[in-house]
Formats: C-alpha cells, structure tokens, sequence
C-alpha cells in the first residue's frame, strides 16, 4: 500500500454545468451575426456608433446605480441602532432594484446587441421589479430545498463543510470516550504496548 486513497468516481456533471459553455457559444455566435446583418444594413460607421453609444449609456447607469447604492448604504449605517426603517421592506425592494439597474448598465457596456435591448429592458422598473421577485422567489425555494433536506440551515453549511473542505477526503474513525475500552487498548496514557501479530 502507498497510503494513497483510492481513486473516487467523479459526479455526473449538472446539466447547467454542461449546457452553460454551449449557451454562451451560441450567444456569441448570434451576437456577431446580428452585427453583421446591422452593419450591412447601416454601414459600418452606423454599428461603431451604436456600440459606442450603447457603452457611454451603459457607464452613466452604473455610475448612478452606484451613487444610489451608496447613498442607501450610508443612510442605513446613519439610522440609529434599534430604529425601524422609514419604509419596511422598502429598502430591500431599492437594494434589489439597484442591483439589476447595474446589471443593466453591464448588458450596455457590453458589445452586442442582444446584450444592449436586455440592458435597455432592466431600464424599465417595471421589469426590475417582476426580475426582482422572480429573483427572491427562486431564492426562497432553493433555501426551503436545502434545509427540507437536511434539518436546519446551519446544518447545510456544517454538512458542505465536512463533506467538502477542501476537496479531499480524510479516511478515519471516530473514537468516543462512553464506549467500553477493550482489554490491552492503548488508552493514549503511558508508553504505547508493543504490537503482536
């Protein structure tokens, strides 16, 4: 034996995992065509313009979503200690909101047009708030999920930490002290017996 473990089967990959990198082939693939097709129909200097405009709107909502969420941050940590807030709920609603005016902004300042109406679209509150609960929803009942499945959900970080530490796997055995000691057990005091074969 070289003290190695032995080898462990690999997990079956997820299938988000697997449909993910054809996914974002098949985006890029449709983004450059789409481009294509606009700058035959608009010229190249039309496309440039575009793409350069999408990016410049891009920058000035995520620097305004920024200056909101900092703006929230630091009326929060103003707020006396023990205060209710000035709107329940209300903060979280514009914490979301922010969030997806910045994803926004990133799908602007990103080349491509399919990325550009998707930003445009996260523009609208209307859509940020129906993303927002969707968001929340599929939040909720991954959590619900995880702690049916195993008590509580300190007990799903405790269990992904022992399972999972590091990767590796450490073989051993657990020896508790209200189990009765067997006659000749080295009980870690005194010289160790020597061992018989």
């Amino acid at each position: 034996m070289t003290g190695s473990p032995p080898p462990r089967a690999r997990a079956p990959r997820s299938r988000a995992r697997t449909l993910a990198p054809l996914g974002v082939a098949a985006w890029l693939v449709l983004e450059i065509w789409l481009l294509t097709l606009v700058a035959d129909a608009a010229g190249g200097l039309g496309v440039l313009a575009l793409l350069v405009g999408a990016g410049v709107l891009g920058a000035a909502v995520v620097k305004r979503a920024g200056r909101r969420a900092f703006r929230t941050l630091t009326e929060t940590l103003q707020q006396q200690p023990g205060a209710a807030p000035a709107s329940p709920g209300g903060q979280d609603r514009s914490s979301t909101g922010n969030g997806f005016l910045m994803l926004g902004g990133l799908l602007l300042m990103l080349p491509g047009l399919i990325s550009d109406v998707a930003g445009l679209l996260l523009l609208i509150p209307a859509v940020r708030t129906a993303a927002g609960r969707y968001a929340e929803r599929s939040l909720e009942r991954r959590m619900r999920e995880a702690v049916a499945g195993h008590g509580s959900l300190g007990d799903v970080f405790q269990q992904a930490r022992i399972h999972r530490p590091d990767g590796k796997v450490v073989q051993g055995e657990v020896i508790r002290d209200d189990t009765p000691r067997q006659p000749g057990a080295y009980d870690g005091e005194g010289p160790r017996p020597p061992l018989t074969r």
